[in-house]
């Protein structure tokens, strides 16, 4: 029996269950995410390229204009410190013009591949200091982890891939590069920002490719490694929803403190309409308040004896209508007044009452 409960408790333990969308909300809030480092440099890199192609004249301008500013000023502006600032700024602005347009494409570009994998996740959990991090033992067990030997499987692929790619568009454009000798300077810079270009091209569409792979396997290692053993699904319930045997106590002692304050109205009905044995509807008419009797109290079965014995106590006048009270009980809620189609029967009923009371 004993190693029996040890193979339960081991199976309870285990993490074969999918993450609950509370455990999922909390990892993310953590900054723990599906996303794949390689696909966002990828895209990023993919809209660099793809920037040099379409804006090639524009930057190509604006680095003649760069050339010219830089021999146009040797030869006519002679070197003083108030020319050496404007030649400065000149310089500044052409760099800009050049360099700004590719810093945007590539952070925005950045930004749009997290956003595809992940929306908008804000985090501070990365920035607060971990002590684990600098532990010696721990570093050692990150180096030679499984996921260690992975990423240095997927980098050998990536190098292997990619090489292998821009090699190929090299090869084919082998008879220009050996050409370049009998090139003018024009033409040799054209040929080779050509290949350049589409080197690179051909580089980011082969990582975006692996890329695309690696986000797959950085989904299935998110996965597994949120998973949840069926104990972690009951103790996430509990600080979530409470624990249920406090829930059913809660609810208990609640249902004792109404009975206790329906039960203190009892005494204030003017009478009380009974099955005999299964309902008991405690009816008040008071035409300063309202201008139709009301429930006070009612009950079935067992209550409905408590609250004829407080009756008795208090020597409330009960009647018995076997219709009347089953039809109350079904049809108001305490504190109701009654439906009108039982006004008739009600007041006869109250009638009755007041002439024993000698009140009429």
């Amino acid at each position: 029996m004993k190693l029996l409960s040890l193979n339960l408790q081991f199976f309870a333990g285990e993490k074969t269950e999918r993450a609950t969308p509370k455990k999922r909300q909390d990892a993310k809030k953590k900054g723990q995410v599906a996303k794949s480092q390689d696909l966002t440099t990828a895209i990023s890199l993919l809209g660099t390229f793809l920037f040099f192609f379409f804006g090639s004249s524009y930057m190509g301008q604006h680095l003649f204009q760069l050339f010219q500013i830089s021999f146009d000023s040797n030869l006519t502006i002679p070197v003083t410190p108030g020319n050496i600032q404007q030649l400065f700024m000149k310089y500044l602005k052409e760099a800009a013009y050049i360099l700004a347009p590719i810093l945007i494409v590539a952070v925005a570009a950045g930004l749009a591949g997290n956003f595809a994998q992940v929306g908008i996740t804000l985090s501070g959990e990365s920035l607060k200091p971990n002590i684990d991090k600098i532990n010696p033992l721990k570093g050692f067990k990150r180096i030679y982890s499984i996921r260690a030997i992975v990423e240095l499987l997927k980098s050998i692929l990536k190098i292997s891939f990619i090489g292998t790619i821009t090699f190929l568009v090299l090869w084919q454009k082998i008879d220009e590069v050996l050409g370049l000798s009998f090139k003018s300077l024009g033409d040799s810079f054209r040929v080779i920002g050509n290949i350049t270009l589409q080197m690179g091209l051909a580089a980011s569409i082969a990582l975006l490719f692996l890329a695309l792979f690696d986000y797959f396997y950085q989904r299935f290692d998110f996965e597994k490694n949120i998973r949840m053993s069926k104990q972690d699904i009951k103790d996430e319930y509990k600080n979530s929803e409470g624990d249920p045997l406090i829930k059913s106590k809660i609810k208990q002692r609640q249902r004792e403190m109404a009975m206790r304050r329906m039960m203190e109205e009892v005494p204030k009905a003017d009478v009380i309409i009974t099955n005999p044995t299964h309902y008991a509807i405690c009816l008040k008419y008071d035409e300063t308040e309202r201008d139709a009797p009301y429930v006070i109290a009612k009950g079935v079965d067992f209550i409905a004896q408590k609250i004829k014995e407080k009756g008795k106590e208090k020597e409330i006048i009960m009647v018995e209508n076997r219709p009347l009270a089953r039809a109350l009980y079904d049809q108001t809620e305490i504190g109701d007044s009654i439906p009108e189609e039982f006004f008739k029967a009600v007041a006869e009923i109250l009638a009755y009452v007041y002439r024993l009371k000698n009140k009429i």
